[in-house]
Protein backbone atom coordinates (compact mmCIF):
# COMPACT_ATOMS: atom_id res chain seq x y z
CA UNK A 1 0.00 0.00 0.00
CA UNK A 2 2.90 2.37 0.73
CA UNK A 3 4.35 1.87 -2.74
CA UNK A 4 0.97 2.57 -4.30
CA UNK A 5 0.72 5.75 -2.26
CA UNK A 6 4.14 6.88 -3.33
CA UNK A 7 3.25 6.22 -6.92
CA UNK A 8 -0.18 7.88 -6.88
CA UNK A 9 1.23 9.93 -4.53
CA UNK A 10 -37.36 -2.75 21.28
CA UNK A 11 -36.32 0.43 22.67
CA UNK A 12 -34.38 -0.33 25.78
CA UNK A 13 -37.26 1.03 27.75
CA UNK A 14 -38.78 4.29 28.88
CA UNK A 15 -38.00 5.94 32.19
CA UNK A 16 -36.21 3.47 34.45
CA UNK A 17 -37.47 0.29 32.80
CA UNK A 18 -34.77 -2.29 32.23
CA UNK A 19 -33.73 -3.01 28.63
CA UNK A 20 -35.46 -6.03 27.15
CA UNK A 21 -34.48 -8.43 24.40
CA UNK A 22 -36.95 -8.24 21.54
CA UNK A 23 -37.66 -10.62 18.67
CA UNK A 24 -34.52 -11.93 17.01
CA UNK A 25 -33.77 -10.11 13.75
CA UNK A 26 -34.63 -11.62 10.41
CA UNK A 27 -31.78 -9.72 8.75
CA UNK A 28 -28.32 -11.20 8.50
CA UNK A 29 -26.06 -9.70 11.16
CA UNK A 30 -22.49 -9.37 9.86
CA UNK A 31 -20.10 -11.68 11.71
CA UNK A 32 -17.00 -10.17 13.30
CA UNK A 33 -14.36 -9.45 10.67
CA UNK A 34 -11.74 -12.17 10.50
CA UNK A 35 -8.28 -11.23 11.69
CA UNK A 36 -5.72 -11.03 8.92
CA UNK A 37 -3.48 -14.09 9.11
CA UNK A 38 -1.18 -13.23 6.21
CA UNK A 39 2.55 -12.84 6.99
CA UNK A 40 3.29 -9.52 8.66
CA UNK A 41 5.49 -8.36 5.79
CA UNK A 42 2.55 -8.42 3.35
CA UNK A 43 -0.32 -7.72 5.70
CA UNK A 44 -0.96 -4.05 4.87
CA UNK A 45 -4.57 -3.41 4.01
CA UNK A 46 -5.65 -0.94 1.39
CA UNK A 47 -6.28 2.61 2.51
CA UNK A 48 -9.90 3.12 3.53
CA UNK A 49 -12.12 3.86 0.55
CA UNK A 50 -13.29 7.18 2.01
CA UNK A 51 -9.72 8.48 2.46
CA UNK A 52 -8.70 10.42 -0.67
CA UNK A 53 -5.09 9.54 -1.50
CA UNK A 54 -4.70 10.89 -5.03
CA UNK A 55 -2.49 13.91 -5.62
CA UNK A 56 0.06 13.24 -2.89
CA UNK A 57 3.68 13.78 -3.88
CA UNK A 58 6.65 11.53 -3.22
CA UNK A 59 8.56 12.92 -0.20
CA UNK A 60 11.33 15.27 -1.27
CA UNK A 61 13.66 14.10 1.52
CA UNK A 62 14.67 10.56 2.39
CA UNK A 63 16.93 9.81 5.35
CA UNK A 64 18.15 6.31 6.25
CA UNK A 65 19.27 5.67 9.83
CA UNK A 66 21.77 2.93 10.72
CA UNK A 67 21.15 0.74 13.76
CA UNK A 68 24.45 -0.22 15.39
CA UNK A 69 26.15 3.12 14.76
CA UNK A 70 23.15 4.99 16.14
CA UNK A 71 23.04 2.77 19.22
CA UNK A 72 26.72 3.43 19.90
CA UNK A 73 26.36 7.18 19.41
CA UNK A 74 23.08 7.57 21.32
CA UNK A 75 21.54 9.50 18.42
CA UNK A 76 20.80 9.05 14.73
CA UNK A 77 23.70 8.14 12.49
CA UNK A 78 22.74 8.38 8.85
CA UNK A 79 23.66 6.39 5.79
CA UNK A 80 24.40 8.83 3.03
CA UNK A 81 22.56 12.14 3.32
CA UNK A 82 22.31 13.27 6.94
CA UNK A 83 20.02 15.57 8.87
CA UNK A 84 22.60 18.38 9.04
CA UNK A 85 21.91 19.06 5.37
CA UNK A 86 18.37 20.13 6.27
CA UNK A 87 19.38 22.88 8.70
CA UNK A 88 16.57 21.70 10.99
CA UNK A 89 13.83 22.24 8.40
CA UNK A 90 12.07 19.93 5.95
CA UNK A 91 10.29 21.17 2.85
CA UNK A 92 8.34 18.95 0.44
CA UNK A 93 7.77 16.07 2.84
CA UNK A 94 10.14 13.46 4.23
CA UNK A 95 10.65 9.73 4.70
CA UNK A 96 12.63 8.34 7.63
CA UNK A 97 13.78 4.74 7.15
CA UNK A 98 15.23 3.07 10.24
CA UNK A 99 17.43 0.03 9.84
CA UNK A 100 15.33 -2.85 11.16
CA UNK A 101 18.00 -5.13 12.67
CA UNK A 102 21.18 -4.81 14.64
CA UNK A 103 24.39 -6.63 13.79
CA UNK A 104 23.21 -9.73 15.65
CA UNK A 105 20.05 -9.90 13.56
CA UNK A 106 17.69 -8.76 16.33
CA UNK A 107 15.07 -6.02 15.85
CA UNK A 108 16.84 -2.74 16.52
CA UNK A 109 16.26 -0.81 19.76
CA UNK A 110 17.29 2.82 19.37
CA UNK A 111 18.11 4.24 22.84
CA UNK A 112 16.65 7.70 22.21
CA UNK A 113 13.56 9.50 20.99
CA UNK A 114 13.84 10.25 17.27
CA UNK A 115 14.81 13.67 15.94
CA UNK A 116 12.28 15.62 13.89
CA UNK A 117 12.77 18.60 11.59
CA UNK A 118 10.47 21.60 11.59
CA UNK A 119 8.02 21.70 8.68
CA UNK A 120 8.57 24.42 6.12
CA UNK A 121 7.20 25.62 2.81
CA UNK A 122 3.99 24.67 1.05
CA UNK A 123 2.48 21.66 2.83
CA UNK A 124 -0.19 20.83 0.27
CA UNK A 125 0.22 17.32 -1.10
CA UNK A 126 3.13 16.44 1.20
CA UNK A 127 3.76 13.12 2.94
CA UNK A 128 5.67 12.33 6.14
CA UNK A 129 6.62 8.67 6.49
CA UNK A 130 8.29 6.87 9.41
CA UNK A 131 9.06 3.21 8.87
CA UNK A 132 11.25 0.22 9.57
CA UNK A 133 13.46 -0.85 6.69
CA UNK A 134 11.81 -4.29 6.81
CA UNK A 135 8.02 -4.47 6.70
CA UNK A 136 6.84 -6.55 9.64
CA UNK A 137 10.04 -6.10 11.68
CA UNK A 138 9.28 -3.57 14.40
CA UNK A 139 12.00 -1.20 15.58
CA UNK A 140 11.80 0.37 19.05
CA UNK A 141 12.67 3.83 20.36
CA UNK A 142 13.32 3.80 24.10
CA UNK A 143 14.00 6.78 26.34
CA UNK A 144 13.39 8.00 29.90
CA UNK A 145 13.50 11.64 28.85
CA UNK A 146 10.46 13.46 30.36
CA UNK A 147 9.77 15.13 26.98
CA UNK A 148 10.30 12.04 24.79
CA UNK A 149 7.79 11.64 21.99
CA UNK A 150 7.05 12.13 18.33
CA UNK A 151 5.31 15.47 18.05
CA UNK A 152 4.01 15.89 14.48
CA UNK A 153 2.01 19.11 14.31
CA UNK A 154 1.41 20.77 10.93
CA UNK A 155 -0.28 23.98 12.12
CA UNK A 156 -2.48 26.40 10.19
CA UNK A 157 -2.96 23.90 7.37
CA UNK A 158 -5.92 25.75 5.85
CA UNK A 159 -7.06 23.79 2.79
CA UNK A 160 -3.89 21.71 2.44
CA UNK A 161 -3.90 17.93 1.99
CA UNK A 162 -1.26 16.29 4.22
CA UNK A 163 -0.48 12.63 4.96
CA UNK A 164 1.44 11.06 7.87
CA UNK A 165 2.22 7.35 8.10
CA UNK A 166 4.06 5.25 10.68
CA UNK A 167 4.80 1.56 10.13
CA UNK A 168 6.50 -1.10 12.25
CA UNK A 169 7.61 1.26 15.02
CA UNK A 170 7.32 1.02 18.82
CA UNK A 171 7.64 4.01 21.13
CA UNK A 172 8.64 3.10 24.70
CA UNK A 173 8.89 6.27 26.79
CA UNK A 174 8.24 5.36 30.44
CA UNK A 175 9.58 8.67 31.77
CA UNK A 176 7.73 11.00 29.37
CA UNK A 177 5.51 12.70 31.95
CA UNK A 178 5.73 16.08 30.17
CA UNK A 179 4.89 15.09 26.60
CA UNK A 180 1.19 15.40 25.69
CA UNK A 181 1.53 12.15 23.75
CA UNK A 182 4.13 9.51 23.09
CA UNK A 183 2.70 10.13 19.62
CA UNK A 184 1.11 13.57 19.20
CA UNK A 185 -0.64 14.20 15.87
CA UNK A 186 -2.22 17.61 15.47
CA UNK A 187 -3.36 19.39 12.31
CA UNK A 188 -4.57 22.76 13.54
CA UNK A 189 -6.43 25.46 11.63
CA UNK A 190 -7.71 23.31 8.79
CA UNK A 191 -10.87 23.83 6.81
CA UNK A 192 -12.56 21.78 4.11
CA UNK A 193 -11.49 20.59 1.63
CA UNK A 194 -8.25 20.56 3.62
CA UNK A 195 -7.47 17.18 5.16
CA UNK A 196 -4.82 15.57 7.35
CA UNK A 197 -4.70 11.77 7.23
CA UNK A 198 -2.70 9.70 9.70
CA UNK A 199 -2.16 5.96 9.21
CA UNK A 200 -0.56 3.72 11.86
CA UNK A 201 0.35 0.15 10.89
CA UNK A 202 1.86 -2.31 13.37
CA UNK A 203 2.64 0.40 15.92
CA UNK A 204 3.07 0.04 19.70
CA UNK A 205 2.85 3.08 21.98
CA UNK A 206 3.70 3.57 25.65
CA UNK A 207 4.37 6.78 27.54
CA UNK A 208 3.36 10.43 27.56
CA UNK A 209 0.40 12.03 29.30
CA UNK A 210 -1.58 10.17 26.65
CA UNK A 211 0.08 7.37 24.70
CA UNK A 212 -1.69 8.67 21.59
CA UNK A 213 -2.92 12.28 21.52
CA UNK A 214 -4.90 13.63 18.56
CA UNK A 215 -6.47 17.05 19.15
CA UNK A 216 -9.35 18.30 17.03
CA UNK A 217 -9.01 19.16 13.36
CA UNK A 218 -9.76 18.12 9.79
CA UNK A 219 -8.19 14.74 10.54
CA UNK A 220 -8.87 11.15 9.52
CA UNK A 221 -7.04 8.57 11.67
CA UNK A 222 -6.65 4.93 10.60
CA UNK A 223 -4.95 2.32 12.84
CA UNK A 224 -4.38 -1.37 12.15
CA UNK A 225 -2.59 -4.26 13.90
CA UNK A 226 -1.38 -2.00 16.69
CA UNK A 227 -1.17 -1.88 20.48
CA UNK A 228 -1.66 1.08 22.80
CA UNK A 229 0.04 -0.04 25.99
CA UNK A 230 -0.62 2.84 28.33
CA UNK A 231 0.49 6.27 29.46
CA UNK A 232 2.50 7.81 32.29
CA UNK A 233 0.64 11.09 32.83
CA UNK A 234 0.24 12.54 36.32
CA UNK A 235 -3.24 14.08 36.06
CA UNK A 236 -5.68 11.68 37.64
CA UNK A 237 -8.62 12.16 35.27
CA UNK A 238 -7.38 14.18 32.28
CA UNK A 239 -4.79 11.79 30.88
CA UNK A 240 -5.84 8.70 28.96
CA UNK A 241 -4.43 5.73 27.11
CA UNK A 242 -5.62 7.49 23.96
CA UNK A 243 -7.15 10.96 23.73
CA UNK A 244 -8.80 11.69 20.37
CA UNK A 245 -10.55 15.02 20.28
CA UNK A 246 -12.96 16.43 17.67
CA UNK A 247 -11.62 14.95 14.43
CA UNK A 248 -13.49 13.65 11.40
CA UNK A 249 -12.83 9.88 11.58
CA UNK A 250 -11.25 7.30 13.87
CA UNK A 251 -11.01 3.88 12.20
CA UNK A 252 -9.34 1.04 14.15
CA UNK A 253 -8.81 -2.53 12.91
CA UNK A 254 -7.35 -5.58 14.71
CA UNK A 255 -5.80 -3.59 17.56
CA UNK A 256 -5.78 -3.59 21.36
CA UNK A 257 -5.82 -1.06 24.19
CA UNK A 258 -4.85 -1.43 27.85
CA UNK A 259 -2.58 0.09 30.47
CA UNK A 260 -4.26 3.43 31.23
CA UNK A 261 -2.47 4.72 34.31
CA UNK A 262 -4.77 4.13 37.27
CA UNK A 263 -4.78 5.71 40.71
CA UNK A 264 -5.73 4.06 43.98
CA UNK A 265 -7.70 7.10 45.19
CA UNK A 266 -9.19 8.37 41.91
CA UNK A 267 -11.40 6.82 39.24
CA UNK A 268 -8.65 7.69 36.69
CA UNK A 269 -8.93 8.06 32.93
CA UNK A 270 -10.13 6.01 29.99
CA UNK A 271 -8.33 3.48 27.83
CA UNK A 272 -9.81 5.00 24.67
CA UNK A 273 -11.30 8.50 24.77
CA UNK A 274 -12.57 9.07 21.25
CA UNK A 275 -14.65 12.11 20.27
CA UNK A 276 -14.38 11.77 16.50
CA UNK A 277 -17.47 12.54 14.44
CA UNK A 278 -17.31 9.02 12.93
CA UNK A 279 -15.84 6.04 14.79
CA UNK A 280 -15.29 2.59 13.23
CA UNK A 281 -13.96 -0.26 15.38
CA UNK A 282 -13.30 -3.70 13.86
CA UNK A 283 -11.88 -6.50 16.01
CA UNK A 284 -10.76 -4.08 18.71
CA UNK A 285 -9.93 -5.33 22.22
CA UNK A 286 -10.06 -2.86 25.11
CA UNK A 287 -9.15 -3.79 28.67
CA UNK A 288 -8.50 -1.98 31.93
CA UNK A 289 -5.64 -4.38 32.62
CA UNK A 290 -3.08 -2.12 34.26
CA UNK A 291 0.29 -1.17 32.90
CA UNK A 292 2.51 0.12 35.73
CA UNK A 293 -0.15 0.90 38.36
CA UNK A 294 -3.71 -0.30 39.14
CA UNK A 295 -6.76 -0.84 36.90
CA UNK A 296 -8.78 2.25 36.05
CA UNK A 297 -12.36 2.33 37.34
CA UNK A 298 -13.61 4.43 34.42
CA UNK A 299 -15.51 3.19 31.35
CA UNK A 300 -13.13 1.57 28.90
CA UNK A 301 -14.32 3.67 25.95
CA UNK A 302 -15.45 7.26 26.36
CA UNK A 303 -17.18 8.25 23.12
CA UNK A 304 -19.84 10.76 22.16
CA UNK A 305 -23.58 10.59 21.65
CA UNK A 306 -23.13 13.11 18.83
CA UNK A 307 -21.98 11.62 15.54
CA UNK A 308 -21.78 8.00 14.43
CA UNK A 309 -20.24 4.76 15.72
CA UNK A 310 -19.97 1.41 13.91
CA UNK A 311 -18.36 -1.37 15.95
CA UNK A 312 -18.06 -5.02 14.96
CA UNK A 313 -16.19 -7.50 17.13
CA UNK A 314 -15.46 -5.38 20.21
CA UNK A 315 -13.91 -7.32 23.08
CA UNK A 316 -14.30 -5.51 26.39
CA UNK A 317 -12.47 -6.79 29.48
CA UNK A 318 -12.64 -5.36 33.00
CA UNK A 319 -10.47 -6.30 35.96
CA UNK A 320 -11.48 -5.31 39.48
CA UNK A 321 -10.30 -1.73 40.12
CA UNK A 322 -9.40 -0.30 43.52
CA UNK A 323 -12.35 2.09 43.41
CA UNK A 324 -15.94 1.12 42.66
CA UNK A 325 -16.18 0.89 38.85
CA UNK A 326 -18.26 3.29 36.79
CA UNK A 327 -21.03 1.17 35.36
CA UNK A 328 -20.73 1.69 31.61
CA UNK A 329 -18.02 -0.04 29.60
CA UNK A 330 -18.80 2.12 26.55
CA UNK A 331 -20.10 5.55 27.53
CA UNK A 332 -21.80 7.56 24.75
CA UNK A 333 -21.74 10.91 26.49
CA UNK A 334 -23.84 13.97 25.81
CA UNK A 335 -22.27 16.43 28.26
CA UNK A 336 -19.34 17.50 26.09
CA UNK A 337 -19.06 18.63 22.48
CA UNK A 338 -15.57 18.51 21.03
CA UNK A 339 -15.71 19.09 17.25
CA UNK A 340 -16.84 22.49 15.91
CA UNK A 341 -20.62 22.76 15.87
CA UNK A 342 -20.53 23.33 12.11
CA UNK A 343 -19.28 19.76 11.67
CA UNK A 344 -22.62 18.26 12.69
CA UNK A 345 -25.50 17.86 10.24
CA UNK A 346 -28.09 18.55 12.96
CA UNK A 347 -28.07 20.65 16.08
CA UNK A 348 -26.58 18.52 18.87
CA UNK A 349 -28.75 20.36 21.39
CA UNK A 350 -32.39 19.75 22.17
CA UNK A 351 -33.84 22.94 20.68
CA UNK A 352 -37.51 22.20 20.03
CA UNK A 353 -36.88 21.70 16.32
CA UNK A 354 -36.80 17.90 16.54
CA UNK A 355 -39.25 15.37 17.89
CA UNK A 356 -38.58 11.64 17.72
CA UNK A 357 -41.29 10.01 15.60
CA UNK A 358 -43.48 7.22 16.93
CA UNK A 359 -41.30 4.60 15.17
CA UNK A 360 -37.68 5.67 15.75
CA UNK A 361 -36.27 2.79 13.68
CA UNK A 362 -37.96 4.35 10.65
CA UNK A 363 -35.94 7.52 11.26
CA UNK A 364 -32.40 6.11 11.38
CA UNK A 365 -31.35 8.25 8.43
CA UNK A 366 -32.28 11.40 10.36
CA UNK A 367 -30.63 10.78 13.73
CA UNK A 368 -27.17 10.15 15.18
CA UNK A 369 -26.64 6.38 15.18
CA UNK A 370 -24.34 3.97 17.02
CA UNK A 371 -24.30 0.27 16.11
CA UNK A 372 -22.53 -2.44 18.12
CA UNK A 373 -22.29 -5.88 16.48
CA UNK A 374 -20.87 -9.01 18.13
CA UNK A 375 -19.62 -7.47 21.37
CA UNK A 376 -17.99 -9.80 23.90
CA UNK A 377 -17.71 -8.85 27.57
CA UNK A 378 -15.42 -10.40 30.19
CA UNK A 379 -15.51 -8.87 33.66
CA UNK A 380 -14.74 -9.63 37.30
CA UNK A 381 -18.46 -9.07 37.89
CA UNK A 382 -21.76 -9.30 36.05
CA UNK A 383 -21.89 -5.86 34.48
CA UNK A 384 -25.27 -4.16 34.99
CA UNK A 385 -24.99 -2.85 31.43
CA UNK A 386 -22.39 -2.47 28.69
CA UNK A 387 -23.46 0.63 26.74
CA UNK A 388 -24.91 3.91 27.99
CA UNK A 389 -26.52 6.49 25.69
CA UNK A 390 -26.60 9.78 27.56
CA UNK A 391 -29.07 12.63 26.91
CA UNK A 392 -28.37 15.85 25.05
CA UNK A 393 -28.80 19.22 26.78
CA UNK A 394 -30.20 22.64 25.94
CA UNK A 395 -27.24 25.04 25.88
CA UNK A 396 -23.47 25.41 26.05
CA UNK A 397 -21.31 26.88 28.73
CA UNK A 398 -19.38 30.07 27.87
CA UNK A 399 -16.43 28.24 26.30
CA UNK A 400 -18.77 26.33 23.98
CA UNK A 401 -17.71 22.78 24.84
CA UNK A 402 -19.66 21.70 27.91
CA UNK A 403 -23.33 20.94 27.33
CA UNK A 404 -25.72 22.21 29.99
CA UNK A 405 -29.20 21.03 30.90
CA UNK A 406 -28.80 17.36 30.06
CA UNK A 407 -30.94 16.48 33.07
CA UNK A 408 -33.85 18.65 31.86
CA UNK A 409 -34.47 17.36 28.33
CA UNK A 410 -37.22 14.91 27.49
CA UNK A 411 -36.94 11.57 25.77
CA UNK A 412 -38.79 12.80 22.70
CA UNK A 413 -36.29 15.62 22.17
CA UNK A 414 -33.35 13.25 21.84
CA UNK A 415 -31.94 12.75 18.33
CA UNK A 416 -29.71 9.70 18.85
CA UNK A 417 -30.43 5.97 18.53
CA UNK A 418 -28.17 3.08 19.53
CA UNK A 419 -28.49 -0.54 18.37
CA UNK A 420 -26.78 -3.59 19.85
CA UNK A 421 -26.76 -7.00 18.19
CA UNK A 422 -25.36 -10.20 19.73
CA UNK A 423 -23.90 -8.85 22.97
CA UNK A 424 -22.67 -11.71 25.15
CA UNK A 425 -20.60 -12.39 28.24
CA UNK A 426 -20.58 -11.04 31.79
CA UNK A 427 -23.55 -8.69 31.62
CA UNK A 428 -27.09 -8.30 32.89
CA UNK A 429 -28.26 -6.12 29.98
CA UNK A 430 -26.66 -4.49 26.95
CA UNK A 431 -27.97 -0.98 27.67
CA UNK A 432 -28.41 1.36 30.59
CA UNK A 433 -31.98 2.55 31.13
CA UNK A 434 -33.07 5.62 29.20
CA UNK A 435 -32.40 6.81 25.68
CA UNK A 436 -33.52 5.35 22.37
CA UNK A 437 -31.68 2.04 22.58
CA UNK A 438 -32.59 -1.27 20.94
CA UNK A 439 -31.38 -4.81 21.53
CA UNK A 440 -31.42 -7.20 18.54
CA UNK A 441 -34.25 -5.30 16.80
CA UNK A 442 -35.97 -6.33 13.61
CA UNK A 443 -34.99 -3.51 11.30
CA UNK A 444 -37.64 -2.07 8.99
CA UNK A 445 -37.24 -2.01 5.23
CA UNK A 446 -34.76 0.66 4.18
CA UNK A 447 -32.78 0.53 7.43
CA UNK A 448 -30.43 -2.32 6.53
CA UNK A 449 -27.67 0.16 5.71
CA UNK A 450 -26.85 0.42 9.42
CA UNK A 451 -25.47 -3.16 9.27
CA UNK A 452 -23.29 -2.47 6.21
CA UNK A 453 -20.02 -0.85 7.26
CA UNK A 454 -19.36 0.91 3.96
CA UNK A 455 -22.94 2.15 3.60
CA UNK A 456 -22.81 3.39 7.22
CA UNK A 457 -19.61 5.31 6.52
CA UNK A 458 -20.97 6.82 3.30
CA UNK A 459 -24.11 7.96 5.09
CA UNK A 460 -22.24 9.58 8.00
CA UNK A 461 -19.60 11.34 5.89
CA UNK A 462 -22.08 12.28 3.18
CA UNK A 463 -24.06 14.28 5.71
CA UNK A 464 -21.08 16.62 6.20
CA UNK A 465 -19.83 16.68 2.63
CA UNK A 466 -16.88 14.34 3.13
Amino acid sequence: ALLLLLAACGPAGAGRAAPQRVEAPAQAIPPPPAADTAPAAVRDRAYPFYMPMAGLRRPAIRLTIKCDASRAAGHEVYQGRDAASLYGRAEGGYEFVFEARDGAGHPCVYPFAPWQPALAGNLDGTQYLWRSSEPGVQVTFRSNDPWAGIDFRPLDIGGARIHFEMRDIALDFPGAVQAMGALHLEAFGGEGPGLFTAVLRRVALFGGKNALFVPGGQTMLYIEDSAINGNVGNETDQDHGTYINGILVTHIVDSRWHGQRGWADQASGHQLKDKAYLRIYENVAVSNAPGTTVPSAMPLIDASEYGFTFANGLTLSRERPVQAPRDALVDLRGDMLYPPRALFPWNPLADGGWRMPAQPLDALGRVYVSVFLNTRVASFRREPYVFALRPAGRSFDPDGSRVLGTEATTRGEQRAVSLAFDTTGSLAAPYAPGGWTYVDPRLPAGAQWVLDRDAFIRHALGLIGR
